[in-house]
């Protein structure tokens, strides 16, 4: 069993601030997309409530499945209907990614802030690598906290930093591991658009914590240079058979 840095009540506590989104009309990974056109099937990782799902079924293929242990399906049907997607089209699984067993093979295997919650990142992205199809392709994205984001972490929010394993975002371990996956082309890299939060809880002082922390994201992205201290966020994309 993979040691977790979370549990279900830590999950079901963040949750209960949600508030409902719409799906973005673009994402800074789009430019990842492009080979996975044409992939009939989908599975996101620990990606409740769906935002990411619902992106996917809107702009990629219809076969979209989110699995995650805490999944609470009304707030999926009214994420679908406030995105005029059909109820339902969003097949739900709630297990423990670790204990989960199908004979399914996905062409599309993705997760975001999903594989830095484990203390062994090289077992979690394996897992996702068995869930591929002889043609799959693997998109995971994870946070960048050893920069200026995981700074702004430890000074507001020492809770939340705790829950990360920061060596999974040590460029030279994804490397490491990717070289030892199977996998026939992948790549590593920064996103450009630097970019800090919060994550929402209740009370006054996280309010305007999180406003002064978005003012200053307006901010930085006036500097656009990719790397460890400014970039927000680290992609993971593979092929196992690329054409």
């Amino acid at each position: 069993m993979q040691d977790k840095l979370t549990d279900r009540a830590h999950w079901a506590e963040y949750w209960s601030n949600y508030k409902y989104e719409k799906v973005p009309s673009k994402t800074f990974y789009d430019k990842y997309l492009k080979p996975l056109k044409g992939s009939q099937s989908f599975i996101e990782i620990g990606g409740f409530p769906g935002i990411n799902s619902a992106y996917f079924y809107k702009n990629v293929c219809k076969d979209v499945t989110l699995l995650d242990f805490y999944v609470d399906k009304n707030i999926v049907l009214k994420l679908e209907q406030v995105n005029n997607i059909p109820q339902k089209s969003i097949t739900c699984i709630e297990s423990d990614f670790f204990l989960f067993e199908t004979s399914k093979k996905y062409d599309i295997v993705f997760s975001m802030g999903f594989i830095e919650h484990f203390d062994d990142t090289k077992d979690v992205m394996e897992r996702h690598i068995r869930l591929l199809s002889d043609k799959g392709n693997l998109l995971i994205i994870l946070p960048n906290l050893r920069g200026l984001n995981g700074l702004i972490q430890w000074l507001f929010d020492r809770k939340n930093l705790r829950i990360h394993n920061l060596e999974s975002m040590k460029i030279k371990n994804l490397e490491s591991i990717m070289k030892e996956s199977g996998m026939k082309s992948w790549t590593i890299d920064y996103t450009r658009k630097p970019m800090v939060w919060l994550e929402p809880k209740p009370g006054t002082r996280n309010a305007i914590g999180r406003k002064l922390v978005k003012c200053f994201s307006y901010f930085i992205k006036l500097f656009p240079i990719k790397g460890r201290f400014l970039s927000p966020y680290i992609i993971i994309s593979a092929q196992k058979n690329p054409i």
